[in-house]
């Protein structure tokens, strides 16, 4: 969803459901409230110019512009295959991505036809062994929330590209084929974290390879060199916040950081070093700015996405950006159970709320069937460490003896406990076949503290595995229908991996597990993932050898307690499976 900066239009993608790859275009009128089909689907993704008023969409490799206020769509014709297009700011030109799966270059076309921006000579690409790509984000971003690999200057006139060679870097390039490196310290700090230029120079986050020290670096746009605006130091990892760094509407620049002194463990705003957000904000993301109307013009609030106290709890926050004498000062708007959360002018887009300034203005029509379910999940707080928990029930459950199911989801770095309807609809079904289904959020879990999450650094197994543990048994006190003696835990990926974990090393607790495309071998996720929790494999072996259950998987052969589930094993083979485990 996009909104424009101008605040007339938001455009979206709408389908009938998550599985629905029918995904059409569509843009509402804010000041009418009208909602237009603008381009049938299949589409994945699209671009939008700063005032929305032109998209561009790749269909079947094809280029395609859409007039979203007259709602015409053209088929652009370019040079091969299109991936990720994207209007200038202006909407007079369209840059894209040729060849991803080969020598993948930049492209734009315009009112002066399709031109070449970057690229490289079949000779160089395969000397690289094919490894050399333009205007991709590069294998080694998705773990720091990376997405995109190539951008827009404000007035159009220059694009900001990665080029991935082995390495990644980073190049300036005029529209009139001039350009300039960008330049940093790419041996020390190999990792490009963050990227944004939507206003005065880029500003780019990079880290070192162990991720404990990056730097937030605001680059010339003439010359490429850059200038150091905040450090970002851990001894565990640096966590940079999603949304930042940008800059404000007066010139500084927002960062997100930690606090973790005087008594202080907060993610947090500092704008040039002064602290925006109150430390009892657990700041998730920032979606933008909106308009101050009591203020000078061009002030600004930042809306953020964060969790005060309750950290299951998601919810939509006004951060005042021009500090008075009272300290941060934080408005809640609303409460968030979706993704959704863009702004753009005076608008504000919340799930499907349409927000004008402070002042809720419509609804976006929703074609999503309705969840079979209703959960009410019992959420908790449970040991001295406070570990967020909750239990899910059968269905019109009276009382008597349950059996427990342990769900880890996508695993370490993902919360389960959350208080959101959708996200137990799954849930809910294992309930219904007979089971108290249990969630805990053990530590290294986002959402509760800075400390909570790392505390796992190079010892993550054993922290993990003790609080699911610890967590199990003190649910029991308020929950007597919990039998701990017939538990099973489900998950997949690293989810999977912490599954099969405890019903290997803790077969006293646990009497079985299902897991789901697990992590089995540290070792084969990317780098960035493996390091940030287990450190440098080169002076940490014994750290990656206990977390490996390659050896122990094999030892426990096909009757052991770990099914392990790939894409063919549906839900009913998983439930099966279990029922006969705990039967045994």
């Amino acid at each position: 969803m996009t909104v424009g900066a101008d605040g007339a239009r938001v455009a979206f993608l709408r389908s009938s459901g998550p599985f629905d790859p029918e995904a059409a275009l569509w843009v509402l009128d804010v000041v009418t409230g009208t909602e237009h089909l603008v381009a049938p689907g299949p589409i994945t993704t699209y671009a939008v110019d700063r005032d929305a008023r032109v998209a561009a969409f790749a269909r079947g490799g094809r280029l395609f512009r859409a007039d979203l206020t007259a709602g015409a769509v053209t088929a652009v014709p370019t040079t091969g295959p299109v991936y990720d297009p994207r209007p200038d700011p202006q909407g007079v030109r369209t840059g894209y991505v040729t060849d991803p799966a080969a020598s993948a270059s930049l492209r734009f076309t315009g009112p002066d036809g399709d031109r070449l921006l970057a690229g490289e000579p079949g000779n160089a690409w395969r000397e690289h062994g094919g490894t050399i790509a333009w205007g991709l984000a590069g294998a080694g971003a998705a773990p720091f929330g990376r997405t995109r690999g190539w951008w827009w200057s404000p007035d159009g006139n220059q694009v900001l590209a990665v080029r991935t060679a082995g390495t990644t870097s980073l190049h300036l390039l005029d529209l009139d084929d001039g350009w300039v490196d960008v330049h940093w310290d790419r041996e020390t700090y190999p990792h490009l974290a963050q990227v944004r230029w939507s206003g005065g120079g880029p500003l780019i986050t990079v880290l070192r390879r162990m991720q404990q020290h990056g730097l937030v670096l605001s680059v010339d746009p003439r010359t490429g060199e850059t200038q150091v605006h905040a450090e970002l130091a851990d001894a565990r990892w640096v966590e940079p916040i999603p949304g930042t760094p940008r800059h404000l509407p007066d010139g500084r620049v927002l960062v997100g950081g930690e606090l973790a002194h005087d008594g202080f463990d907060a993610r947090c705003l500092f704008a040039d070093g002064s602290l925006l957000t109150p430390p009892g904000l657990y700041v998730r993301r920032v979606a933008g700015t909106l308009p101050r109307a009591d203020g000078p013009a061009g002030t600004a609030d930042l809306i953020v996405e964060g969790s005060l106290g309750d950290p299951a709890e998601r919810e939509v926050f006004r951060v005042r950006t021009s500090l008075g004498g009272g300290g941060p000062e934080v408005t809640r708007l609303t409460a968030l159970t979706g993704t959704t959360l863009v702004t753009g002018g005076d608008v504000l887009v919340a799930d499907d709320e349409v927000w004008r300034g402070d002042r809720r203005i419509g609804t976006l029509r929703s074609l999503r069937a309705a969840e079979p379910y209703r959960p009410e999940p019992v959420l908790e707080r449970v040991t001295d460490r406070r570990l967020p928990a909750a239990v899910l029930y059968p269905t019109g459950f009276v009382g008597g003896a349950l059996p427990v199911l342990l769900t880890l989801g996508d695993g370490p770095g993902f919360q389960e406990v959350r208080a959101e309807p959708h996200a137990w609809q799954e849930r809910q079904w294992w309930a219904d076949a007979g089971f108290a289904v249990v969630s805990i959020d053990p530590r290294g879990t986002p959402g509760v503290a800075p400390s909570f999450e790392k505390a796992v650094h190079r010892r993550l197994a054993d922290l993990v595995l003790a609080d699911l543990v610890d967590a199990l048994r003190a649910l029991t006190g308020k929950h007597p229908d919990l039998d701990l003696n017939r538990v099973a835990a489900r998950g997949r990926g690293l989810g999977g991996w912490l599954a099969a974990l405890a019903a290997l090393r803790r077969p006293e607790v646990f009497r079985c597990a299902t897991a789901r495309e697990p992590v089995l071998d540290w070792t084969t996720l990317p780098r960035p993932i493996a390091e940030r929790y287990l450190g440098d494999p080169a002076d940490s072996a014994h750290v990656y050898h206990n977390h490996d259950l390659t050896v122990e998987l094999a030892e426990a052969g096909a009757d052991g307690p770990v099914l392990l589930a790939g894409p063919e094993t549906g839900l009913p083979g998983e439930l099966a499976w279990i029922q006969r485990q705990l039967a045994s």
